[in-house]
């Protein structure tokens, strides 16, 4: 299984009000929403996501937006951090246009040899801007300057009481340890689609419960049923608890908890978020999952309208 996962495929986080959350992705940070749909366990709950101009795996940020929940508390257990990746010489624009957005918690340091920008999100998440050369293309539709339009993820770091367990999950993943730098252990998938950076942060805290702004899972990505079945036999042969193949609708997914508490989830990259919607109108229409289609006419007065 160590040669099926490519990288992450996407990030999934809690929120505390749909419309700050989707104006924060879309206007402050310019992703594009690539899907409007709901919780599959909550319908009436919206289940926002944000990408490239495709939702390209590797590339795509999600959220719960829960209404009013209160915040999560940080600790072990978690994702601490999520990294996006930008083009080198745009953190100072990026500097900028978070400051005259009133984003909290800015500040530039380098790590791992590479410049970042740390801030947080409408509810305290942590995020980050790591300048890096690739060749993906972040979306500019919106407005965007092209030179310095988010690319897509680096990576995450997971804060956790203990790194072995975790490690050996990583390796069995196919990534391998590069480097490190104090409590941080640095993990790299080889040949990855550049969302395949996994730091490992060792502290000694309580552990996180979970709440607006926390991450729910993160979920890696293999190209098809295929190299997710090869992977789910692996993991179950290492000992693992994984859930058989679900339909979201946009991928097969697969969940299991890692040994450091974190749920992990591995994707499938197709069928994509155009196999319900045109290319040019992505994230536009409310879609609904099957099940949840006789919903509409409520969840279409119910659910807060996401602009204007």
């Amino acid at each position: 299984m160590r040669d099926q996962i490519n990288g992450l495929h996407h990030v999934t986080a809690l929120a505390s009000g749909a419309v700050a959350n989707n104006a924060f992705f879309t206007g402050t940070l310019g992703l594009r929403r690539v899907k409007k749909t709901v919780n599959f366990d909550a319908p009436d709950v919206y289940h926002l996501y944000y990408g490239d101009a495709a939702g390209t795996p590797g590339t795509v940020m999600t959220y719960f937006p829960f209404e009013g929940a209160r915040r999560g508390r940080a600790g072990t257990g978690e994702v601490a951090l999520t990294a996006f990746a930008v083009p080198v010489g745009s953190l100072d624009a990026w500097q900028r246009r978070l400051a005259a957005a009133k984003v909290a918690g800015l500040s530039q340091e380098t790590r791992f040899g590479a410049p970042r920008l740390r801030f947080e999100g409408p509810d305290g998440e942590g995020l980050a801007l790591v300048e890096t050369e690739e060749a993906r293309v972040g979306w500019t539709d919106d407005g965007l300057d092209a030179r310095i339009a988010i690319r897509g993820f680096r990576g995450v770091t997971l804060r956790l009481a203990e790194a072995g367990p975790t490690a050996d999950l990583l390796s069995l993943m196919g990534y391998e340890e590069a480097a490190r730098e104090g409590s941080t252990t640095r993990y790299v998938r080889p040949g990855g689609n550049g969302a395949d950076i996994v730091d490992v942060d060792v502290v000694a805290a309580p552990p996180a419960s979970q709440g607006a702004g926390s991450v729910h899972h993160i979920a890696f990505s293999v190209p098809d049923r295929a190299a997710q079945q090869t992977v789910r036999e692996g993991l179950i042969g290492a000992g693992f608890d994984v859930t058989p193949p679900i339909d979201r609708d946009y991928f097969m997914a697969i969940y299991f908890r890692s040994p450091g508490g974190v749920l992990f989830e591995v994707a499938t990259d197709d069928p994509g978020f155009d196999r319900d919607e045109d290319p040019a109108h992505l994230g536009e229409a409310l879609k609904l999952p099957r099940q949840h289609e006789h919903l509409r006419t409520r969840l279409e007065k119910d659910l807060v309208p996401l602009e204007g």
